[in-house]
């Protein structure tokens, strides 16, 4: 035996591990350390070391809405299975009364419907998106808070044994099951810490969000009051079943920038991807990126307001030029803003090879099938005349 006094790197982190945290920091912005969170579980079950009999792990998100929540969920399904839709999500909403849990675990036998209640979390349901590579689940709980405690009670049993039984005594294994729940908890004081509405201190703490610079002191704040939050709406064997609690902050002006470059960077995937044997690019101006970040910012409804901004002002007015036949196969759009209240759109180039337009728009071409695949680096949207939607 050969003695070593080699000292080891424990935050290391594997190369699989490593793809899909740099996949979900390609699609969500400002959360590192759920994305962290997410990462260390995800590192844990590769090495075989999560709990037995427990789910790989559980995850409670708290924070105001349009932050990411939902999102990084669907974002981990999409790297890790290739289908973002690949998530059981139970809207909690629907279960506001102990009866609706029947829609969960069916009814029992005997009871008026019995055969025809299909239990939305039968084994079936949760193992569906299984692939040969990866044999995981995600299951979402979403709005947490709004459930009746039967639904509380009954992820006690998930939470702590991985196991479910049905309505007809069937059991459900959630041991190759990631379990995630949302809420909004503790939103308004989070925005109250974070956005003062009196005094200086409003503009000041905006600033030094926006030029990314981190205070930890308010972080902090913002951290204990999501949390506590959660403790005076949830029972402590509730919240001791949970592996760990993460805290989603508001999104500030420069996290906003950054979502819009991959909201047009989505877009023009969608061009590409939808619109068969036509694909066209188009590039955003300063001007253009300013006007729809001024449109789509609302502090209160985060990047969801941001979203319904581009799809109203750039994304429907495209499928009107592409409906009307203004818009061809190899052209190239500017879009622009002239201060009248709506962008302005130009036709600067036609007829460009494919080539040139994967060059322009950032886009990779897959050489086995030709298909056109959308970068995906997260960069915010940049300044100078001709900025684009994609690489620069």
């Amino acid at each position: 035996m050969k003695r070593l006094n080699q000292q080891l790197n424990p935050t290391k982190t594997g190369c699989e591990a490593e793809k899909l945290e740099g996949d979900l920091k390609q699609r969500i912005v400002g959360q590192d350390e759920a994305v962290q969170q997410i990462i260390n579980i995800y590192q844990t079950y590769l090495a075989g070391m999560s709990s037995p009999g427990r789910p790989i792990g559980s995850l409670l998100f708290l924070g105001p809405t349009g932050s990411g929540k939902t999102r990084l969920v669907e974002a981990m399904a999409e790297s890790l299975v290739g289908d973002a839709r690949a998530v059981v999500k139970i809207d909690c909403a629907e279960f506001q009364h102990s009866h609706e849990i029947a829609k969960l675990i069916g009814s029992p036998p005997g009871y008026l419907g019995h055969r025809e209640t299909h239990p939305l979390l039968s084994q079936e349901a949760i193992n569906q998106f299984h692939t040969e590579k990866v044999k995981l689940s995600f299951v979402l709980f979403d709005e947490i808070e709004k459930a009746s405690d039967a639904l509380w009670n009954l992820l006690l049993g998930i939470l702590d044994k991985a196991t479910l039984t049905l309505g007809d005594n069937r059991r459900v294994d959630f041991s190759q099951a990631l379990i995630f729940m949302t809420s909004n908890l503790g939103a308004s004081e989070m925005n109250s810490i974070l956005r003062p509405n009196l005094g200086f201190a409003a503009g000041d703490a905006e600033n030094r969000r926006a030029e990314g610079i981190v205070d930890e002191a308010l972080e902090g704040k913002v951290n204990r009051a999501g949390i506590e939050a959660a403790r005076r709406k949830f029972t402590p064997e509730f919240m001791n079943r949970i592996d760990k609690t993460v805290v989603f902050h508001p999104l500030g002006a420069k996290e906003l920038r950054q979502i819009l470059g991959i909201e047009l960077r989505l877009v023009q995937q969608r061009i590409f991807a939808n619109t068969g044997t036509a694909p066209f690019v188009f590039q955003m101006s300063d001007r253009a990126g300013d006007f729809l970040l001024r449109e789509g910012t609302d502090m209160k409804y985060g990047a969801r307001h941001l979203k319904r901004a581009v799809d109203r002002n750039l994304v429907h007015p495209l499928s009107n030029l592409i409906a009307t036949g203004q818009v061809k196969a190899g052209d190239l759009v500017r879009v622009d803003y002239g201060g009248n209240g709506a962008l302005s759109f130009f036709k600067d180039a036609e007829n460009m090879a494919i080539e040139e337009m994967a060059r322009i728009s950032g886009v990779t071409l897959t050489p086995q099938t030709g298909v056109l695949a959308a970068g995906t680096a997260a960069e915010p949207v940049k300044h100078g005349a001709g900025a684009r939607t994609g690489k620069q």
